[in-house]
């Protein structure tokens, strides 16, 4: 009867409804195998005084409606495939281009090997301008061109809406870029993302800094829009659950070349280490004010530091920075340095974080059109059967994705030492 969605409370005559999961008994008193959204236990909401009545995202949202019966179209000439993504006209423009870059390039290598039954895999890029209204609007109109699924995008707020509007034309969606931890908790049934959100980053970066390093004041300065809130919001909720509130939490806008006021507000509350929120150049341009104003503090970032831009601009002023990646770029893996070599080749560029996922995303795309075939709802099925491609071994690494189709696989602690961030796997305990 649901077990494992629901326990009931016991002495303080309450209900507390909340989306995190814990470790539940069953009826042999035996436990699941982690939390929702791999939550350490000792951060849970609330989980230091009542077990919530009803857990949420435990269980897959089902999707009965109509569709499977539909026949494959016939007289194609090829398989077309959306991508939206910031192309041009954003700051995320760089991360945008490597993401289409990587979808095409396995595209190109679906296609050497035979496409789907002959059909060349058509690649539909559109742009992410950043306006919510533009956002729905691509979604339509790659819709209208005869998309089988759509890949993308990396703002958060623009893919909220996307995938809105894909629940309501019934068309599969892959995330390859956004890191919003809300995004696959919108119960959408069509949505599935591969790539780690700033939740695992925060549990990481929480654990490394209070726990390995000792650490107990932490003041951050993030940039403001939803990528800064939402990520530091993660980091803020976890550490205050282990007794480690921030000191000060101030922002800084997008564009911003002049940060004084902010770092002395920082400097007052005379902090153990300063966490940065935003986007490359930004984070290398606070870091080398912070030098010149002598502020020698240990700095930790979010991960769009891992970043030629961040290392360029920040120089040897970043040196021993530590932030997170959703993968190891320098793993043993015969994947990974494949695709990097024939990306180079195409590309003459190294990929990034999001070049790697498109490609992943992309790969797992094809390979559920080649076992559903083009019907929208058996692909959608497979790829939201969490069997089908559970522990998919990409060039990312290991892919496992929760009931909320969200992907909690490895992530990474990545530290800045002359110039090259070294790897290591980042761990925490979760009970």
């Amino acid at each position: 009867m649901m077990r494992n969605l629901i326990q009931k409370c016991s002495g303080l005559g309450i209900i507390l409804i909340l989306s995190s999961g814990i470790l539940l008994p069953d009826a042999a008193g035996q436990k699941m195998e982690q939390n929702y959204g791999k939550t350490p236990t000792e951060m849970l909401p609330y989980g230091r005084y009542q077990n919530a009545y009803i857990y949420h995202f435990q269980e897959p949202m089902e999707f009965l409606g109509a569709g499977r019966e539909k026949p494959e179209p016939t007289g194609l000439t090829e398989v077309r495939i959306g991508v939206l993504a910031p192309l041009e006209g954003s700051v995320l423009s760089p991360q945008g281009i490597q993401m289409l870059n990587g979808v095409t390039l396995a595209a190109e290598e679906a296609n050497a090997n035979g496409g789907y039954k002959g059909l060349p895999f058509t690649i539909l890029p559109h742009n992410d301008v950043g306006l919510w209204g533009a956002a729905a609007n691509e979604v339509v109109k790659m819709n209208d061109e005869g998309a089988w699924a759509i890949l993308g995008t990396i703002d958060d707020i623009n893919s909220h809406v996307a995938i809105r509007v894909a629940l309501k034309l019934e068309i599969p969606v892959v995330n390859c870029g956004d890191p919003d931890p809300t995004y696959t908790e919108t119960n959408i049934p069509w949505v599935i993302r591969v790539i780690a959100d700033d939740r695992q980053s925060s549990y990481a970066l929480v654990n490394y800094i209070h726990k390995q390093k000792g650490y107990d004041r932490v003041a951050v300065l993030r940039a403001n829009n939803r990528y800064g809130r939402v990520g530091v919001m993660e980091f803020r909720d976890a550490a205050t659950r282990i007794g480690y509130p921030l000191v000060l939490e101030v922002r800084y806008e997008d564009g911003d070349t002049d940060f004084k006021d902010q770092l002395e507000k920082i400097r007052a509350t005379n902090p153990d280490v300063v966490l940065l929120w935003g986007n490359a150049l930004e984070m290398g341009l606070i870091i080398n004010q912070m030098k010149e104003m002598g502020m020698d503090y240990p700095i930790f970032t979010s991960d769009r530091a891992v970043n030629p831009v961040f290392i360029e601009t920040a120089g040897e002023n970043a040196e021993g920075v530590v932030t997170t990646c959703q993968y190891n770029p320098k793993a043993d893996n015969p994947k990974l340095k494949a695709f990097q070599e024939h990306y180079r080749e195409r590309y003459g560029m190294e990929p990034d974080v999001f070049a790697a996922h498109g490609f992943d995303a992309m790969n797992i795309v094809v390979q559920a059109i080649r076992k559903a075939g083009l019907n929208k709802y058996l692909i959608r099925d497979l790829l939201t059967d969490l069997k089908t491609f559970q522990g998919y071994q990409g060039v990312t690494g290991e892919i496992i994705l929760d009931a909320s189709w969200n992907d909690v696989g490895p992530i990474w602690m990545a530290e800045l030492h002359n110039g090259d961030f070294h790897f290591t796997p980042a761990t925490w305990k979760i009970e």
